[in-house]
């Protein structure tokens, strides 16, 4: 006889489950038709469907220290088959919103950054912070002494000369440390999490070193192998690639330019502004290219996806319309710098910079936070060997005497 099992249901849970995309939660009756549509899930303690039963009982903890919820890229497979309308892959995603919030560090500024009502607060955060570095540009200049930059014997328009290019180094290398600080925090709390669940479920033997899991998990994805095997949204995949691969080449361009006076691999003099012929200028703006098709690209997707009824909720919307902005107003400055518009440029670029800023120092609390969540959780797939196949059931055994046919 089993042990009884006391269930603690928390009802705001539910609440916000069903509030953030999860309205469909009461119509699933678990005919478990999700899981075996699913082209991602596991043959052991396969998902959505057991999600779908914590989630309608509330079990807060359970979901937020569940792997599965992660390993669910929302292709909606799922929700297509579903005999009853329910949606649960919307759920999922609701649930993952929720475990952006539960693991940040600080808290506080997930809700911010994942409630409309607070926009407003969460754009003049950045814009007031980039306005501070322009007031202690001067008194920093002459408390290090810094002399203003020059592109020797050349002549260099800059983007802005009241934002030079070691205080923009500066102010946002700072910030994006304390981002990544933010994001490690999170990721450990969220692990530890996952590894007393499974203490708790008596799964504590791992299959995979974490280095071979860290390994088998990025070629993941690089290659986007789970987004392909989707049948309902496999174009997807090409969205995101070109997302990805846009914003990992913009991310190299910067690392270049913010290393550069100590980059051994670095030749030559070095300008900034690029001119427009710069192999670096021109990457940046090929990726930027790749980087607003895979937005458009996702634009519409989500468009398409409203029409048949999927959830668009505001966590999803607010990251992609950032990262958006942030490439529309790139090109824009680029453009407006090289008519030497006056104040056009300046203006622009400063809503650049607040864009990117906000998109690096809230990474940690926005739908972007899927990058460290979600690949953490293919870690510890790999690690405990959550993926890997049922073990086969041994042969019966063959009665004594009897010789085996060949």
């Amino acid at each position: 006889m089993s042990d009884a099992c006391l269930l603690k249901p928390d009802r705001e849970f539910i609440d916000r489950v069903v509030g953030s995309g999860g309205e469909s939660l009461k119509q699933c009756y678990q005919c478990a038709t999700c899981s075996v549509v699913c082209e991602l899930s596991p043959d052991r303690r396969p998902f959505p469907r057991k999600e779908m039963i914590w989630a309608q009982w509330g079990l807060k903890d359970r979901l937020l220290a569940d792997p599965d919820v992660w390993l669910c890229y929302q292709c909606n497979d799922c929700s297509t088959h579903c005999p009853r309308g329910a949606r649960p892959a919307d759920v999922l995603g609701a649930v993952r919103r929720e475990s952006v919030i539960h693991y940040a560090v600080p808290r506080f500024l997930a809700r911010w950054v994942n409630h409309p009502k607070y926009l407003p607060l969460v754009l003049l955060i950045p814009a007031a912070l980039l306005g501070l570095a322009l007031w202690l540009r001067a008194p920093l200049e002459k408390g290090l002494g810094i002399a203003q930059e020059t592109g020797g014997g050349k002549i260099v328009f800059s983007y802005w000369n009241m934002l030079p290019h070691w205080l923009l180094i500066g102010f946002f290398t700072f910030f994006s440390l304390l981002a990544l600080l933010a994001m490690i925090g999170g990721a450990v709390r969220f692990w530890k999490a996952l590894e007393a669940a499974d203490a708790k479920a008596g799964n504590t033997t791992p299959a995979k070193s974490v280095g071979e899991s860290i390994a088998a998990t990025l070629k993941n994805i690089f290659t986007h192998n789970d987004f392909t095997s989707c049948t309902t949204a496999r174009s997807r995949a090409l969205s995101h690639y070109f997302v990805f691969y846009g914003f990992l080449a913009l991310l190299l361009v910067a690392f270049w330019v913010v290393t550069i006076r100590i980059n051994p691999l670095a030749r030559g003099e070095f300008v900034y502004p690029f001119n427009f012929w710069n192999p670096w200028r021109m990457l940046a703006n090929l990726a930027g290219g790749v980087l607003l098709v895979g937005c458009l690209l996702m634009i519409y997707e989500r468009l398409k996806r409203a029409e048949r009824g999927d959830s668009n909720t505001y966590f999803d919307w607010a990251f992609l319309g950032t990262l958006f902005l942030v490439v529309l107003t790139g090109f824009g400055s680029e453009v407006l710098h090289y008519a030497r518009m006056e104040p056009h440029r300046q203006m622009v670029y400063f809503v650049h910079l607040v864009c990117v800023f906000g998109l690096l120092m809230y990474l940690p609390y926005s739908k972007f936070a899927h990058l460290v969540y979600r690949a953490t959780a293919m870690v510890y797939a790999e690690h405990t060997g959550r993926k890997a196949a049922a073990p086969a059931a041994a042969p019966a055994e063959q009665p004594q005497g009897e010789a085996a046919s060949s």
